[in-house]
């Protein structure tokens, strides 16, 4: 398992996190996924055989986010 840290951008309330923890936590691989929003980021936990960081920032942007 990897553990990965991306800044996000355009979270304002606990509902913004709670989206995000939801779709990051349904891609395949990912075993935790930890949304701050006073740090704007996300901790992901996750099997790099079965995802990627890419496919993570690619899914926080679907969401309506920014990642980096």
């Amino acid at each position: 398992m990897d553990t990965v840290r991306l800044q996000i951008e355009g979270m304002t309330c606990t509902g913004c996190v709670n989206s995000l923890t939801r779709v990051l936590s349904a891609l395949p691989g990912v075993a935790e996924a930890n949304v701050s929003l006073t740090k704007a980021r996300a901790r992901v936990t996750f099997d790099p055989a079965q995802t990627s960081v890419e496919a993570m920032k690619q899914a926080i942007e679907r969401a309506g986010y920014k990642a980096a």
